[in-house]
């Protein structure tokens, strides 16, 4: 048994490796800038709908990718999956502004579709061995990826300075990154194993007195989920939530410049990922404890308060506020994949999430286009970007009352 659990750490650790990488398409807001003067002619809003698709891939390639499990080795579809990522980013760097919608497909579908295949196999492969911390494990994991921002924010800088500055470096720096998808992806999959049949972490004994809802759920299959009012509740509450933090994800650096801190801008950027990271880690034993639908109402107050305090802010201000956007945007895609687990069984949990995901990918798209044209309004006064996060902050509230609807639901049951 000893070696078993062994085996369940080991997956972990891979996934975080693998999830820490994944990171990096988090820090679009870094190219955001550079890749819309350079490819699309100074169109912030067409430049954003590259990582709006890479979100979007990120749907589609979940389901894909956890259909691929119950036909081939969780191993074997993240490998596939780094192949994927790292062959997208390398020919990202290739497009020219003759061809701009290629980065569209290269950065964006090709990238999204990768990430797919990596992000809720490794996900749902962790919760698998540890069903009784799925909160904690989860939010372990999810906060791996925040953390590449962190991590990768600095380097990404330095790359592009290093390969000729904004407008130029940015594609080449696509190069580097490819490589170390393809590395960091092809060597934690060799990690990622499902545990044996019938295996319980709490031992026999304590099967027999000990169990949580996600251990007793009915495990649902996706025919089974989607006819079900619980399905659609989560996914369109996932689709307007996350509105306020991927504006801010992929236009922190911009804001931070308007509002007259460009010589330290990179700083937002820094906020967002550092705060998006732990607050998926730090809501996601929340939500062990005070619960999934109880956490998500409290970050979604936050998150709708402070959507409404963007134009307001000023000064280093500016930094604090997007600090705590990123850790309320980290809480709802850190406690999300948890309470589908917890509503529709583990079993069938990495296809289950991928098509939550595609209504993430959608609410990704309808943020990117909101916030590009605000922002390309606000090119002389950022507080002309008002409006958007506006938006933002009402769909917070939206999401409340339709998880206030959920617990009616799941009471019921």
């Amino acid at each position: 048994m000893e070696k078993i659990k062994k085996q369940g750490y080991k997956a972990v650790v891979g996934a975080i490796a693998i999830q820490l990488t994944l990171g990096i398409a988090y820090v679009w807001s870094v190219f955001q800038t550079g890749i819309a003067n350079s490819i699309f002619n100074g169109d912030n809003a067409a430049a954003g709908l590259t990582f709006s698709l890479l979100l979007v891939g990120l749907g589609f390639g979940s389901v894909i990718g956890g259909k691929l499990t119950t036909i081939y080795s969780t191993a074997r579809v993240v490998f596939i999956g780094g192949i994927i990522l790292g062959a997208g980013f390398f020919l990202a760097s290739l497009v020219t502004a003759n061809v701009f919608w290629l980065l569209w497909v290269t950065y964006g579908v090709m990238g999204g579709l990768g990430m797919g295949f990596t992000y809720s196999t490794t996900i749902a492969c962790a919760q698998k061995w540890f069903p009784h911390k799925k909160g904690l494990v989860t939010g372990i994991i999810v906060s791996a990826l925040g953390f590449g921002g962190v991590v990768f924010t600095p380097i990404i800088e330095s790359l592009i300075v290093l390969f000729g500055g904004e407008e130029i470096g940015e594609q080449k720096t696509f190069i580097v990154l490819s490589v170390i998808f393809l590395v960091v992806c092809g060597v934690g999959s060799i990690f990622m194993k499902n545990p044996p049949d019938g295996y319980n972490p709490l031992g026999e004994s304590a099967a027999s007195t000990t169990s949580t809802p996600a251990e007793t759920v009915k495990s649902y299959n996706v025919t089974e989920m989607i006819k079900t009012p619980q399905f659609y509740l989560v996914s369109f509450t996932f689709l307007l939530t996350c509105m306020g933090g991927l504006m801010m994800m992929a236009f922190a650096k911009p804001i931070a410049v308007a509002k007259g801190l460009e010589a330290t801008a990179t700083i937002g950027v820094l906020a967002i990922t550092m705060f998006n990271s732990a607050g998926r880690l730090i809501w996601g034993m929340i939500s062990d404890k005070l619960g999934r639908i109880n956490t998500l109402m409290v970050i979604f107050t936050g998150s709708a308060i402070c959507s409404l305090l963007v134009n307001a802010a000023t000064s280093y201000f500016v930094f604090v506020l997007i600090a705590f956007i990123g850790f309320f945007y980290g809480g709802i895609v850190g406690t999300i994949p948890s309470l589908v687990a917890d509503i529709f069984g583990p079993k069938n949990m990495a296809t289950n999430y991928g098509f939550v995901l595609l209504f993430f990918g959608a609410g990704a798209i309808v943020s990117s286009q909101i916030a590009g044209y605000y922002r390309n309004i606000a090119l002389e006064d950022i507080n002309l970007m008002f409006p958007a996060f506006v938006i933002a902050s009402c769909c917070a509230v939206a999401g409340m009352g339709m998880m206030i609807v959920l617990r009616l639901i799941q009471k019921r049951k």
